[in-house]
């Protein structure tokens, strides 16, 4: 077997997708809606148990937290003089910052429900979809 052959051979198996800036907030979004998805999913359910009930409010406030954790980082992104999105869209995104920190507290205190926050991430999605080459 020659040097060439090796080579071939060591990195055949090495073959994963390079993830691009929109790629890993897409990732980011998805894991984030799912865990939104499942908590809604779960809020639906009759609960006579209170230990149940107590597992559910965890599982909402966990999925919240987590997904205010991630707009946090993204207005941070989004603030920074690297930042190459053009103006309009980074207001956007601000504002979107903005309501969901607000209406998460509200789902926190049982005023409102989940499911304005999953559309949010799902509309990001799809526009982080656009053009993407990637798995």
């Amino acid at each position: 077997m020659n040097a060439t052959e090796h080579a071939r051979r060591a990195y055949a198996g090495n073959r994963a997708p390079i993830r691009t800036d929109r790629g890993s907030e897409y990732e980011a979004f998805a894991k984030v809606t799912q865990k939104l998805q499942a908590a809604l999913a779960n809020a639906g359910q009759e609960m006579a148990d209170a230990s149940k009930k107590i597992h559910l409010k965890a599982q909402t406030a966990e999925a919240v937290d987590l997904n205010r954790r991630l707009w946090s980082l993204l207005a941070v992104d989004v603030l920074s003089d690297d930042n190459l999105l053009p103006e309009p869209t980074r207001a956007s995104i601000l504002s979107l910052n903005e309501f969901t920190r607000a209406h998460s507290r509200k789902v926190l205190n049982g005023e409102a429900e989940i499911r304005p926050l999953i559309e949010i991430n799902a509309a990001i999605m799809r526009g982080l979809s656009q053009g993407r080459t990637e798995p």
